[in-house]
């Protein structure tokens, strides 16, 4: 196809597409979709090319769109566009599209109403549509028109449909089918191969099973009435946290995920089937989010700001002040119970002489009791049941037993029937499972995540720890000293601390740990003090 600034415009009476496809035929007619499938309906295959991956920074270079009608009408049509920026080399190495290429090229501004007449009212299909979508949506939006199509995104339907395979991207799926593409990395290529793509699918797939995969994609959550349903496109796929508001700026909700726009669409999906969704739902009237380079950073997040904000619906996170655990550090004769110790008063220093993560004083007392039952121990020994083991009874001269003695469910340390060292090893086995974990590294250590940025370039961010002590994120150096010389006191934080143990316990957590090079924070102040 000969280069041009101006549009190029091919149209056909065909069920297939005019170039190169599937089915090399010299039969052509029209072929009306079947009823109840998605074929019934105008669709247009989009493909864009830009000159980089942020939607609200660059711009469009290049529009590729093939329009199908429901009477087997194919229309093809492409645009350069000149994006008023430079393309980057490795997107001009990529795609083939030069600056010099688009210096001609209309702006979008002139090719806005074409696109707009060729879109509307059809189906918006692209591979991984959220990024063609955002593109034309912050172009439209310069312009002040609004656009809001329903999408059908190939990348997820492919992987709906061939779970099997691992890869769905675009030149994964022309090799698995045998698609031709005239030019990969141009608009209108690329566009031709997602038309041949839906033809395989029609063909070889089961109508249930697609109409399904597509049924799903099409079901529209309805939004909150309060809600603008602008924001919501402008919501990324990335990890990080949300933060849902009503009108009156007061916290509903805080929620993390490594996928943020299908989580808080999800919200909206079974508002109707629960009854604390439809609360939410109700009240919501604006929401934030946060970015993270990872599930661990979402994770830290989320716990931070439920504990901050105190928002009405997170109900387990904003009991934090209730938690508590077991201290105990057995001894060869002593019988000291274990100590009931709050969270916020645990020393990180000593976590191997601590047991237990429980959310109130009464859960942990019946957990312990709990242990006693099962392993035969004193409840005395353990501060269940007052009583003073070993004490004689004037009376009779022996030892007075605990009552769960008298029903054989204790062996008698109580009363000289076990020795106390015994007990204390059962009690030790009995714990363990509880135990929880010394900090394995050598001090201050920071966990790294990364992902790919919107251009390319990484995000990343490390996490500080310190005996399992959060000391906060930083992505730089300059952030890591910033960090270190605010003289931040590690706090031990239970539900921090069984995050992180979570997340390490991942056999692929995808964290880099890396050494900071001192035993803990306190002393790296401290030297950062005496340099000063």
């Amino acid at each position: 196809m000969r280069e041009s600034a101006r549009g190029v415009s091919v149209k056909t009476s065909s069920s297939l597409s005019a170039t190169p496809c599937l089915w090399h035929s010299s039969h052509v007619k029209k072929t009306p979709a079947a009823p109840g499938t998605f074929f019934d309906q105008p669709l247009a295959f989009v493909d864009l090319e830009t000159s980089g991956a942020t939607a609200h920074h660059d711009r469009i270079t290049e529009v590729g769109i093939v329009t199908v009608d429901p009477d087997g009408t194919v229309e093809e049509w492409s645009s350069l566009v000149n994006p008023g920026q430079r393309i980057p080399p490795f997107i001009e190495a990529l795609t083939g599209i030069s600056n010099a290429m688009v210096e001609d090229a209309p702006p979008f501004e002139l090719v806005a109403a074409e696109v707009q007449k060729r879109l509307e009212g059809r189906l918006f299909i692209a591979h991984n549509v959220r990024f063609d979508y955002g593109f034309l949506k912050n172009e439209f939006a310069r312009l002040a028109f609004p656009f809001r199509p329903k999408m059908l995104c190939t990348a997820k339907l492919s992987r709906a449909l061939f779970p099997q395979h691992r890869r769905h991207n675009l030149d994964s799926l022309i090799e698995r089918h045998g698609l031709i593409c005239t030019a990969r990395h141009r608009a209108l290529g690329d566009a031709q191969v997602l038309w041949q793509f839906a033809q395989i699918i029609r063909r070889d797939c089961d109508p249930a099973q697609l109409a399904a995969s597509i049924g799903t994609q099409l079901k529209t959550p309805s939004v909150p009435p309060q809600l603008d349903p602008a924001v919501l496109d402008d919501i990324p796929e990335t990890p990080g946290v949300y933060l849902f508001y009503d009108a009156k700026n007061t916290p509903l909700y805080v929620g993390k995920s490594v996928g943020l726009r299908s989580r808080v669409m999800s919200h909206f999906a079974g508002d109707h089937a629960s009854g604390k969704e439809m609360r939410i739902s109700m009240q919501l009237a604006q929401i934030e989010w946060i970015e993270t380079a990872g599930e661990l950073g979402a994770l830290l997040t989320e716990a931070r700001l439920v504990k901050e904000l105190l928002p009405v619906h997170n109900r387990m996170l904003r009991r934090a002040g209730e938690l508590c655990a077991f201290r105990w550090t057995p001894g060869a004769v002593t019988c000291k119970p274990p100590e009931l110790v709050r969270a916020a008063d645990l020393d990180p220093q000593r976590l191997a002489e601590t047991f237990g993560t429980f959310r109130s004083k009464k859960k942990a007392l019946e957990a312990l009791e709990a242990i006693a039952a099962e392993h035969g121990l004193c409840p005395i020994l353990l501060g269940l049941e007052k009583g003073t083991p070993r004490t004689v009874n004037a009376a009779s001269g022996k030892a007075r037993p605990c009552f769960a003695f008298q029903l054989k469910k204790c062996r008698g340390a109580c009363c000289g029937e076990e020795s106390i060292a015994a007990h204390n090893i059962r009690l030790l086995g009995a714990l363990t499972c509880l135990r929880m974990r010394a900090w394995p590294y050598k001090g201050l250590t920071g966990f790294r995540e990364s992902r790919p940025g919107p251009a390319g370039e990484p995000v990343t961010d490390m996490h500080l720890f310190d005996h399992w002590c959060y000391l906060g994120t930083v992505r730089s150096e300059e952030e890591l000293r910033e960090r270190l010389e605010s003289r931040l006191e590690p706090v031990f934080d239970l539900d921090t601390y069984k995050i992180l143990a979570r997340v390490l316990d991942q056999k692929k957590h995808g964290l880099q740990i890396v050494p900071l090079g001192r035993s803990t924070a306190r002393q790296l102040a401290l030297e950062l003090d005496q340099a000063a």
